[in-house]
């Protein structure tokens, strides 16, 4: 079982494991957004110290063995809607850059895969990661992806990348990806890019500062939702 690393600042190497087999737990807890219309009372009732709809974190799952999806997107804009109860970001896909991860990412999104899901690693001023359907930071979808990004490539604040166990090839992929909220996250061109953030950064970095030194979520940060779509 491979598993996450952990470093400090920029230096810090983003990590994730490829092994898991199950299904979706469908006892998990779900999210449902605040309308406008609640009542001032109930809002402040069930909003956390960090301005989030309070939710009771889901159930692990195990994360299934997924098919590898054999061919790239079909032409066009496609794009990834993520709900959180800390609010919800969309994530402009770049399948030029990386097709073979954002083929994958479109797949699991829309079998639900990040449906109920948490992300499990929140590091301030650095990162928010995702897409671990085991909150443990070393599952994935059962399949690799490699998609080598140029020796060039930086970091920036919204860009969205795919986490790797150090051991993987430049460019490996599963299921988890990683946030940047940082300025500059300073690392090595090791990890593919599959998109940046095209609306809704303010929900990210609300997020983004939800972590403690130990990296962990100082409250859970649910994902209700993650839509693929395509136009």
């Amino acid at each position: 079982m491979r598993r996450p690393l952990t470093a400090l600042a920029a230096a810090l190497a983003l990590a994730v494991a490829g092994c898991g087999g199950g299904d979706d737990d469908s006892s998990s807890s779900t999210v449902t957004a605040t309308t406008a219309t609640t009542p001032a009372s109930t809002t402040q009732a069930s909003t956390t110290p960090g301005g989030c709809r309070k939710v009771a974190p889901p159930k692990p799952r195990k994360p299934g063995k997924h098919p590898k999806p054999s061919k790239p997107l079909p032409p066009g804009t496609w794009s990834i809607e993520i709900v959180t109860n800390c609010g919800s970001f969309t994530i402009a896909l770049d399948p030029k850059q990386s097709p073979n991860a954002s083929a994958s990412l479109v797949a699991l999104a829309r079998d639900g895969y990040f449906d109920r899901t948490v992300f499990h690693r929140i590091v301030p001023g650095f990162v928010i990661q995702g897409g671990d359907p085991t909150a443990t930071g070393t599952g994935g979808p059962g399949y690799t992806t490699v998609d080598r990004p140029p020796g060039g490539a930086r970091y920036t604040l919204g860009a969205v990348a795919m986490a790797k166990a150090g051991n993987e090839p430049r460019g490996a992929a599963g299921s988890q990806f990683y946030v940047v909220t940082g300025q500059d996250a300073g690392l090595p061109p090791d990890y593919a890019i599959v998109g940046k953030v095209s609306k809704g950064l303010g929900a990210v970095e609300r997020i983004g500062r939800l972590g403690d030194a130990s990296e962990q979520p100082t409250e859970p940060v649910v994902i209700a939702t993650a839509r693929a779509k395509r136009g």
